[in-house]
């Protein structure tokens, strides 16, 4: 390699315009798609009341 001048230069070429980016991608497509309820049926449970009640309260302070 051949240095000549030493230090450092500023280009003399023309320095290129500025590209400008390219778009973001497209989304796809967004579907539902329509689904069947269960040959079964959907779960039914026997007393959902009863399951969330918890222990019977007891009066503590009178």
């Amino acid at each position: 390699m051949e240095e000549g001048g030493g230090g450092c230069r500023t280009p003399t070429r023309d320095i290129p315009a500025a590209v400008v980016c390219p778009p973001p991608p497209r989304k796809k497509a967004m579907y539902l798609k329509k689904r069947k309820p269960p040959k079964n049926g959907y779960f039914q449970p026997p007393d959902l009341e009863a399951f969330f009640a918890g222990p019977a309260r007891t009066e503590a302070c009178a």
